[in-house]
């Protein structure tokens, strides 16, 4: 309810709804404080009016009201800050996963204008990096040999496991960035020369989330469906599928579905988890976009056993 009621985007993360709770109690205060000051004016065009005071009074109030309610008002905002933003602050900066509870540790490195998603290959350690090796092919300038023989690089796009805690160091090539994961409720910048962890755990896998955001679309030829994909497999007549869930619905597609007589489509979102930068980095800011794949652990395993075996080669 608290979502729909602020517009607040899915919840797919273990401390999102601490996060919710608090934005939720920020937001009630500020209710309270505008209607009190909106009737306070009103109050005041009334009590003060021309024909009530002719004449100015020097003297002014006497009461002490006004001091009363600004008492109750700090009073409100102490226990929003001391009661509940800085313990929660302190839990997420004191509590990071141990290594009992297994959490899966990736680089994020940011540039001008993509994100650089480095993870360490089966032997837990992260190969070293140099600037001279930069590449287009090599956009972290990994050295292949030794740690780094078997890593896995992506560019913008992460990869994770559902249910497990993840720790992201976080760091930049050039300037600054924010990495802005919404639906996990985490948001950190990224400052040149310094390493940030951040760690959350995703609740949810993507395609559990994609299906929480399932909505009915008519298929005109004015609408751009290239962020969608079919909620399921979508077939003609004949039975043969058109369009294959999950699969982006770009032009020709669209054409396909047209042309068979489809005139309204069951879609999800393509790419609901987004990683967003939260920083005016550059003029190709709007570019600077990536994607977060939550998936099974199964499904991440079988994923990571391929990029290894793939990028090793």
């Amino acid at each position: 309810m608290l979502q729909k009621l602020l517009g607040l985007p899915i919840n797919a993360s273990a401390h999102g709804g601490e996060i919710d709770s608090l934005i939720g109690w920020v937001h009630l205060l500020m209710v309270v404080l505008f209607i009190g000051w909106i009737l306070l004016f009103f109050w005041m065009l009334v009590r003060f009016r021309k024909g009530r005071q002719p004449r100015a009074d020097h003297e002014g109030v006497k009461s002490h009201a006004s001091s009363y309610v600004e008492a109750v008002i700090v009073v409100l905002e102490i226990i929003l800050l001391v009661g509940i933003s800085i313990p929660f602050w302190a839990k997420k900066v004191n509590a990071f996963p141990t290594a009992a509870e297994d959490p899966l540790r990736i680089r994020v490195i940011a540039q001008q204008f993509a994100w650089n998603i480095h993870y360490p290959g089966p032997d837990g350690k992260f190969g070293k990096t140099e600037i001279n090796k930069i590449a287009s092919d090599n956009p972290i300038g990994l050295i292949r040999k030794g740690d780094g023989a078997d890593d896995v690089v992506e560019v913008n796009q992460l990869y994770i496991p559902v249910n497990r805690p993840i720790i992201l160091d976080t760091t930049t090539m050039d300037v600054i960035h924010s990495v802005f994961l919404p639906l996990f409720r985490v948001k950190q910048d990224t400052i040149p020369g310094m390493i940030i962890p951040i760690y959350f755990t995703a609740t949810q896998t993507t395609e559990e989330i994609r299906q929480q955001m399932k909505e009915t679309l008519p298929l005109d030829s004015k609408r751009n469906f290239e962020l969608y994909a079919p909620a399921a497999d979508v077939k003609n007549d004949s039975g043969a599928v058109i369009v294959k869930k999950g699969v982006r619905i770009n032009a020709s597609a669209k054409k396909r579905l047209i042309d068979a007589g489809i005139t309204t489509l069951e879609v999800v979102p393509a790419n609901p988890t987004e990683i967003a930068c939260a920083q005016l980095c550059g003029l190709n800011h709007f570019r600077m976009k990536g994607y977060v794949n939550v998936l099974t652990a199964d499904e991440f395993k079988k994923w990571y056993a391929e990029e290894v075996e793939n990028q090793s080669e």
